[in-house]
């Protein structure tokens, strides 16, 4: 796809100043800029580049002023940042504005869809499923029976969302992530056998979800797993059953959350957090990265460790660590005096 400046210009609401004509097809950092490339320019750190790029159209602030020559062509905007991410959504939109229905594959006769929808090839979509308007499902996807899924929303290939599931509006479900298997629920014997728990409940996915690529949400037991609106999940991340999130709670990679917890609102899970299951965590917690939770979080609490400390007490507790083999010798060379060892 190729864009004029005086096009770019028009989404942005941005004056050129340069060759209004001029066309990019591609997006580049403003040191790597390349004939044909669209930049921006919002960190003075990178100023000098712009001297240099190579890059056909730099967006920059409405306030900025050249020192010397340029050969890019810029459109100044208010926010110069901020401008970038609006053309980056928009080139997205263009980029997935798909419609129609690709072959081979596989859609029930009871399925329901909307308007304006996109099922990419080799998809399989099951019994009594219903797809709202302008939803884009990628190539080789799975919706199991009874799947409900909400306007504008996007699943991108491979994606699996089992039976009985039901995805919001606005939702983006990335490749590989798998919405709803069965929760990790066995029970033993006297044998010391396990016999498996069937997982009858469902996930549900409130609005303006993002789930990352090979993440995995488990159905409940009973119930419902619960991920409430505009909740935010990296890669590799795995929520066991009946766990519920709270709105706009983000989770970074790789984080396991274990069956029957309660996350609350806006908390700031970093990766490789280990929580254990049937716990409470409260609203505005902040977890850092490979921290193990084992209990109950109050509400605004920030934890480091394993198991988790208050991030202040493990920042102090911490420098004692690192400096215990010279308190060790310390305290040797106390005790030898007290003794009257030589």
């Amino acid at each position: 796809m190729k864009f004029t400046a005086q096009q770019i210009a028009g989404i942005l609401e941005g004056d050129i100043v340069g060759d209004p004509d001029v066309e990019v097809s591609k997006l580049a950092k403003i040191e790597e800029g390349t004939k044909g490339s669209l930049t921006f320019l919002a960190n003075p750190k990178y100023k000098p580049y712009i001297y240099s790029t190579e890059a056909s159209i730099t967006i920059v602030d409405k306030d900025f002023e050249t020192e010397s020559e340029i050969s890019t062509t810029l459109i100044k905007v208010e926010d110069a940042y901020k401008s970038f991410s609006k053309l980056l959504e928009y080139y997205n939109q263009v980029k997935f504005n798909k419609s129609g229905i690709e072959s081979p594959c596989f859609i029930s006769d009871t399925v329901k869809k909307g308007d304006n929808i996109y099922i990419g090839a080799f998809t399989y979509i099951g019994e009594n499923v219903v797809i709202g308007d302008n939803v884009k499902i990628f190539p080789n996807s799975y919706l199991g029976d009874n799947v409900t899924i909400g306007d504008n929303t996007i699943i991108f290939s491979g994606a699996k969302i089992y039976s009985e599931c039901v995805i919001g509006n606005n939702c983006v479900i990335n490749s590989g992530a798998i919405i709803g298997a069965d929760g990790f629920g066995f029970a033993p014997n006297e044998k010391g056998e396990y016999t498996k728990v069937p997982q009858t409940g469902n996930v549900i996915l409130e609005d303006y979800v993002d789930i990352g690529a090979g993440t995995t949400i488990d159905r409940a037991t009973l119930g419902s797993t619960v991920i409430r609106r505009g909740v935010k999940l990296d890669n590799q991340i795995q929520i066991a059953h009946n766990v519920e999130i709270g709105k706009n709670t983000v989770i970074a990679a790789q984080t396991g959350i274990a069956g029957s917890t309660k996350i609350g609102e806006n908390c700031q899970i970093g990766g490789q957090v280990g929580i254990v299951g049937h716990i409470t965590i409260g609203n505005n917690v902040r977890i850092q990265a490979q921290s193990g939770i084992g209990r109950n979080v109050k509400d605004n609490e920030v934890l480091q460790g394993s198991p988790a400390l208050a991030y202040g007490d493990y920042n102090k507790s911490y420098v004692y660590f690192k400096n215990l083999p010279k308190i060790v010798k310390d305290i040797n060379e106390i005790e030898k005096k007290v003794n009257g060892d030589s």
